[in-house]
């Protein structure tokens, strides 16, 4: 009864937690999001935002953390972080029809210079589904798992 106590209490902690990463990694995407918007919409007066790395890594701790809270037993786990997935979807394929509609202008810094914006937003929105892909196999091999397990 103790451990089962202790098991509730755990889920409860790590659902608080979960929510709080999922602000955190909602601020970080708002922010990066903008930082992509001012860089390609200024042509290269703003240098490259370079938050990859850093958003891939925040975006990859909420993920997994949420997954591991589903794995704990949690059933109200949200599926909130499907808004990043289309946030960049929209984002970047809304850039890419700007940059068509306007012959690469977006492309180009005004002194010539190719600019690497819309390949930086491909590739966020490539490790956002990466993430995304990963996580719900995480969420079928539980479901697998468990029902193999009856």
């Amino acid at each position: 009864m103790a451990q089962r106590k202790y098991l509730e209490h755990l889920k409860a902690i790590e659902a608080r937690i979960n929510k709080n990463l999922f602000f955190i990694c909602s601020a970080v995407t708002i922010a990066a999001i903008l930082m992509v918007l001012i860089e390609f919409f200024s042509r290269g007066v703003f240098p490259p935002t370079r938050i990859n790395l850093f958003y891939f890594g925040v975006l990859i701790i909420y993920s997994v953390h949420k997954e591991l809270v589903r794995w704990l037993g949690r059933k109200e786990v949200e599926r909130q972080g499907e808004y990043f997935v289309y946030s960049w979807i929209g984002l970047t394929t809304t850039l890419y029809i700007i940059n068509f509609l306007t012959k690469d202008y977006f492309n180009y810094s005004p002194s010539g210079q190719t600019l690497d914006t819309l390949r930086e937003s491909t590739i966020i929105t490539l490790e956002v589904l990466a993430v995304f892909i990963f996580t719900r196999s995480l969420k079928i091999m539980k479901t697998m798992l468990k029902n193999r397990v009856r």
